[in-house]
């Protein structure tokens, strides 16, 4: 069997059709099973960016608050500053007035879904502050 192997490498015959369609066959099997498995998991690498973007940005927008006792002006290169970390697809919206003024911070650039995080003393109907919701920041 070795010697048939070493005999056929030695010639130049090289490949016949079938077996040419037969290894092209295989890896467009292979590529069918691992494309969407691989989509699958870069998606679920984005939204956990996103998260994270989010998460990471929380810190800063509360030492805002500390530093300057109102969440108004509050922007994404006002958090940077506070937090070098905070990614640039950050996106902070000032929610509220007076005792009920909050913050929403949104990273709508990263992964398939959209995650905020609604903080401060906002308080509307439908909206729950202080945790990580999927979905847009509230318009108000």
């Amino acid at each position: 069997m070795i010697n048939k192997i070493k005999t056929r490498l030695a010639s130049e015959q090289g490949f016949t059709l079938i077996e040419l369609l037969v290894v092209i066959i295989i890896l467009g099997i292979l590529a069918a099973i691992a494309v969407p498995a691989y989509m699958s998991f870069r998606g679920s690498a984005q939204d956990a960016a996103a998260k994270s973007n989010v998460r990471s940005a929380v810190p800063a927008a509360e030492e805002y608050y500390e530093q300057n006792s109102s969440y108004t002006s509050m922007t994404t290169s006002a958090l940077q500053t506070l937090a070098p970390g905070v990614s640039n697809n950050v996106v902070v919206s000032v929610l509220g007035s007076g005792s009920t003024q909050g913050y929403c911070i949104d990273d709508p650039n990263e992964g398939n879904n959209d995650f905020y995080y609604i903080g401060g003393a906002f308080t509307e109907s439908g909206y729950q502050t202080g945790t990580l919701t999927s979905g847009a920041c509230p318009t108000s």
